[in-house]
Formats: C-alpha cells, structure tokens, sequence
C-alpha cells in the first residue's frame, strides 16, 4: 500500500514508552532514511506535525503551483489497530470528528476529514497482517490491545505478558505486583501475583480473572511505567520497545 508513495512514521502513545529506547528507534528509522516522529496524539502540537507534512510534500505542491494548480494533499492514515489513528486526527482537526475508543475496532470504514483548505486525510480501520508467524509478535499486538481480548485466551496472554515484564523490567513486576520471588513461572507466577495483590475469592482460591484483566490494562494505561519490549536490535530489555 505504501510503495512508492511518501510516508511519516508516527510513533504514538510516546508517553507509555521507555525515552530512551524511544530515541534508538528513531535513529534506527532515519538510518533507513525515514522520517520518524515520536508522539502524543492527546497532547500533540498539531501545527508541529502539520508542518512536517508539509515539507514531505513541498516539491510536489510546488511543482503543482508552477502550473497554475492550488494542490490539495490527501494522506492516509494507517496502522494496526488501537493505536490512536482517529485521535491522531481529532487532534489535527481540532475537533471530535472521528469515532475514537480504547479498543481495537472503533472504525469500520474509511473515512475522509477535512483538515485544512488543500489538506485532507483519510482515516482508515486498524490493519493487521493477513497472517501473524512470529507468535511473539502477535501476543505483544494482544498485549496493547490491538487484538480484541474476547478472541484471545487471556489467561495465557496474562502469563505471557507477566513472563516479559519479568525479563525486561523485574523491579516493576516486584514493586507494583509484589512479587519477590522472579523464580516463579508460567502459572505459578499468576499464583504469585493474586497472592501480592490479595486478589483471592472464597475459600482462599485465587482470583485469576480480576488478576489476568487488571494486569492488562495496568500496563495498556501505563500505571507500571515507561515500558517498552523490543529494541530496534531484536534484543529484549530495558531499553526495548
């Protein structure tokens, strides 16, 4: 879809991610000769990025203006889902003009907005790939929500996600789940988790609904850190996305 045409990689939700593996990422896009920018789309400068579309297309617009022509400049937004495209242009526009929810699947069809006089983008639905093998890949998409969590198995993405917290960051899993004991695995670190945050029901069973579901959206929202689990060398750690 992208072939040939001119793009601005936006790195949203900037401010749930950790700064510093943030900056690799965008050296390591410009070494491939894109343009990158961090972002918060809830908070972003709107001229800002405005202005940068602008110059990604100024030789074209130019071109156009020789000839007699006012061009208007169309983009599409695109990405996977859940990532903020609709907010994203809310905020360029300036308005509440695009359906927007924290979850994936909000928009079900392209839509034109109206951004400027000779300016105008196209929102688009979350796009995934039509077939994920790298399972890795597809539970961190689960973990941020850009999967819908009634068609996975959230007990297992639970775990999943704890496992990578565990091998990235494990001071977080210990301060804010109280687990002190990182030899735990698999089940055995839910159990841990329910018995660190008291999440226990009747007759002492664990509560491991309220644990897999709170353990999601405490990372989703950011209330465990600035956390980022890939690293633009594939290596996992505390300095990866």
């Amino acid at each position: 879809m992208t072939a040939g045409k001119r793009r601005i990689l936006l790195l949203n939700k900037a401010d749930l991610a950790d700064p510093e593996a943030t900056r690799k990422w965008v050296w390591f896009f410009q070494a491939r000769g894109e343009t990158a920018y961090p972002i918060h789309a809830l908070s972003l400068k709107s001229k800002e990025l405005l202005s940068a579309i602008d110059r990604s297309v100024r030789d074209i617009v130019e071109a156009a203006e020789e000839k007699g022509i006012r061009k208007t400049v169309r983009v599409m937004v695109i990405g996977v889902p859940n990532v903020g495209k609709s907010t994203l242009i809310n905020r360029l526009r300036g308005s509440s003009i695009a359906k927007t929810g924290d979850r994936p699947g909000v928009t079900k069809s392209n839509q034109w907005i109206h951004i400027t006089p000779y300016l105008d983008l196209l929102d688009t639905p979350g796009m995934l790939w039509p077939r994920l093998d790298d399972q890795l890949a597809a539970r961190r998409l689960c973990y941020i929500g850009s999967v819908k969590d009634d068609v996975v198995d959230i007990y297992a993405l639970a775990i999943s996600l704890l496992e990578d917290l565990k091998a990235s960051c494990p001071e977080t899993l210990s301060a804010r789940f109280h687990v002190d004991d990182q030899s735990a695995e698999n089940a055995e670190l839910l159990d841990a988790v329910c018995r660190g945050r008291g999440w226990l029901l009747k007759g002492g069973r664990y509560d491991y609904d309220r644990c897999c579901s709170v353990v999601l959206d405490e990372f989703r929202s950011g209330k465990l850190g600035r956390i980022t689990l890939e690293s633009p060398d594939g290596q996992t750690g505390e300095s990866s996305l």
